[in-house]
């Protein structure tokens, strides 16, 4: 792995069997983070985002089938070590979790504890991972709950989840996840329940802490308005893969694959499409568990070729700039200076 790489995913996939038959929810993804990068995850739900996410942290329901592929990642300290060879419950998995590794998980209801106090579970994870008193630890919970921003961290530190807002839970959220200086922090929709002026601070102090700390982020959300303000490049997913990966600017202006295009397309442009129909991509996200022969998104793309897309799964293609799609047909249609404005 590359010396200004903290964190690679090689083909890793994850099944789960049912009762109705295999769902394949990651199947071959591939991408990198670079050290001090914000990599946005995008995709529809169902996609898959969430489960790779959870397959680096080895947090996988008990049901989940490893499938294959590595995780590697480099700890703050250059220490090289592959994740998927690693134990779910092991010290090293014990010891990188909450430590350089951090995640900001999807629902702070549910993620945060209902009868522990804010600052007791922040002063678990700082004892559990550095030598400190229980008094240092609550000092430390203090001066998180400060770093993001929350109001009256002295009293915050004593409250239960359930006295606080959506927006501050959040925030408690992300104390706890950099409560012992990570190099990584995975965030998984931390946005996604909150209304647009507490998103849009959120947004702003994860920006701010990055750049503070120093810290690579993967950022998974399903909005294109959201990447565009906080991400440097972007993964596309689609039914457990990556169809294409790019800086902002290349998926953007330059989008390669039929599926980041139709998206593209799809977002509303204020202001610009009065008495006009909201494109939309046609058809419906294929069943799980009856996924389509060759590229899966052939029965909803408009540059399908019978007897090749439905056939045969498409290569890689990549470009000089480093860019990367997985199409059989990849190009891009005309650049549209509104798609930044419009997601934004």
């Amino acid at each position: 792995m590359p010396l200004e790489r903290i964190l690679q995913l090689n083909d890793v996939g994850v099944h789960f069997p049912t009762r109705d038959g295999l769902v394949k929810a990651v199947n071959g993804v591939s991408y990198h983070v670079n050290r001090g990068e914000v990599l946005g995850i995008v995709g529809e739900s169902g996609s898959g985002k969430s489960v790779t996410a959870r397959s680096i942290m080895r947090l996988l329901p008990k049901n989940a089938v490893d499938a294959g592929g590595s995780v590697q990642f480099r700890k703050r300290d250059g220490e090289e070590i592959v994740l998927s060879e690693q134990e779910r419950l092991g010290k090293t998995m014990r010891s990188l979790r909450g430590g350089d590794i951090g995640m900001v998980f999807q629902e702070p209801m549910t993620a945060l504890s209902p009868v522990h106090t804010i600052g007791t579970q922040i002063m678990r994870t700082v004892m559990l991972h550095q030598k400190v008193s229980k008094a240092q630890a609550r000092q430390r919970a203090i001066e998180l709950l400060t770093k993001v921003q929350m109001p009256r961290p002295q009293e915050i530190v004593d409250n239960y989840p359930h006295h606080l807002s959506g927006g501050m839970r959040q925030r408690a959220m992300i104390a706890l996840a950099l409560a012992c200086d990570p190099c990584l922090l995975i965030a998984d929709e931390p946005t996604t329940a909150l209304d647009v002026t507490t998103e849009a601070q959120i947004l702003e102090l994860l920006k701010s802490l990055q750049q503070e700390m120093d810290m690579a982020i993967v950022f998974i959300t399903h909005n294109f308005g959201v990447v565009a303000d906080i991400a440097d490049r972007i993964a596309v997913m689609y039914l457990g893969r990556v169809v294409e990966t790019g800086t902002v600017d290349e998926i953007f202006y330059e989008p390669k694959h039929p599926y980041t295009q139709a998206l593209l397309g799809s977002i509303p442009r204020l202001g610009k499409s009065h008495g006009k129909r909201l494109r939309t991509i046609s058809g419906m996200v294929p069943d799980p568990y009856n996924v389509p022969s060759g590229c899966s998104f052939h029965p909803r793309c408009e540059r399908a070729v019978a007897g090749v897309c439905n056939v045969r799964a498409p290569d890689v293609v990549q470009y000089d700039s480093g860019q990367i799609a997985r199409c059989h047909y990849p190009g891009t249609d005309m650049p549209d200076p509104d798609r930044m404005e419009a997601a934004q």
